[in-house]
């Protein structure tokens, strides 16, 4: 209904400015569409920016200045753009709105999945000068469909699967009491307490997912050196490599400045990072941590020369519970990135990561030098 009404607005005063009451219409309907939280951009007739919300700017990363005047797909650069532009659309009459979801790219390459509605803007006679698109990032329930969909998923094999086991070995060793043996009756208890276990494992999962969900992982900040934890896991990992045959380098060159962080998470989050590196590492691997900070930041990068990532799979990856396509299950329920993400969040740091199937991945975190406090 808000979008509506954005469009609906739109079009109510479109043509050109002819007495005090026009522009006090205009500068309220420009105050309006500027405080709406929802974005929106206008066109020309030749898909040219006009207008460009600050709400917009928000969610494409954009500026309004670096985008008037500009072909709107440049800016979006969106998955309908090229094969079925919902403006081109509306400005070709074949639709007087068009209402769909669809994906953009904002300005640092991340994908965006948004709801969009565009229509024609219409001058007082009828004609139409231009198009408006409204749309607002769905990226939060996108994720709660996909964790929706993926605990479905877990608790109709993973959960299932241990507990026919453990019903089955029981119901044996209830009917056939007598006749057992005891060394078969061990023998089934021990299947009986490793499926057990693996009940555990999994209930242990949705117990940290409730506590990254409601946000209770309680940080310790205290004057921390990236230095010294780096150097510490480094020295730990070195020796898990050479189990597999896997070299790990540390390029340190230059003294990190101390910063506010809790050691204990972050000294987690980044054996995570590792332990998904080492995991999809081959033998004879390399594994890589830089280092280097500009004004505001500290980067820390982990790159290996593994696997890597589907490009279907990237924008994924941080999802509690996701486990890409091409992953076979194995131990774990695709926690440790969530983790990962989680952390460096509460720290008021970005993660990123590059990859590309077949020749590794990188991933990148980037710490603030100063935290700012919570208001």
């Amino acid at each position: 209904m808000l979008r509506e009404g954005v469009i609906k607005m739109a079009n109510i005063r479109t043509k050109s400015i002819r007495d005090g009451r026009d522009i006090h219409d205009l500068t309220f309907y420009k105050f309006a569409i500027e405080s709406l939280p929802v974005a929106v951009m206008t066109v020309d007739p030749e898909l040219r920016i006009t207008g460009f919300n600050s709400s917009a700017e928000e969610v494409t990363g954009y500026s309004k200045e670096e985008t008037i005047g500009r072909h709107c797909g440049k800016i979006l650069n969106g998955e309908l753009c090229k094969i079925n532009c919902p403006l081109r659309t509306v400005l070709n009459h074949r639709e007087s709105v068009v209402r769909t979801e669809s994906t953009i790219y904002n300005k640092f390459g991340e994908i965006v999945p948004i709801r969009q509605h565009a229509a024609g803007l219409l001058d007082d006679d009828g004609k139409l000068i231009g198009g408006l698109e409204a749309f607002v990032d769905i990226s939060h329930s996108k994720l709660l469909e996909r964790e929706k969909a993926n605990l479905i998923s877990m608790f109709a094999h993973d959960m299932k699967s241990p507990l026919i086991s453990i019903q089955g070995f029981i119901l044996r060793l209830l009917q056939n009491a007598v006749e057992i043996d005891k060394e078969k009756r061990k023998q089934y208890l021990k299947i009986v307490k490793l499926e057990a276990s693996k009940l555990e494992f999994l209930i242990d999962g949705f117990l940290e997912y409730s506590r990254l969900q409601t946000g209770k992982l309680n940080f310790n900040f205290t004057a921390t050196s990236l230095d010294k934890e780096l150097i510490e896991i480094y020295e730990i990992y070195q020796n898990k490599g050479s189990q597999k045959g896997i070299q790990f380098e540390l390029r340190n060159m230059e003294a990190l400045p101390i910063i506010e962080a809790d050691s204990k998470y972050l000294q987690r989050a980044f054996s995570n990072l590792l332990d998904n590196a080492l995991k999809h590492s081959g033998e004879n691997g390399l594994i890589t941590i830089t280092t280097q900070h500009t004004d505001q930041f500290i980067m820390v990068k982990i790159k290996d020369r593994g696997t890597g990532i589907d490009s279907k799979d990237l924008p994924y990856i941080f999802d509690p519970f996701y486990q890409g396509y091409g992953e076979k299950r194995g131990k774990g329920y695709g926690l440790g990135l969530a983790v990962v993400k989680a952390i460096i969040d509460g720290h008021g740091g970005k993660i990123f990561v590059e990859s590309e199937l077949g020749k590794g991945s990188v991933f990148t975190v980037a710490l603030p030098k100063r935290r700012k406090l919570e208001e």
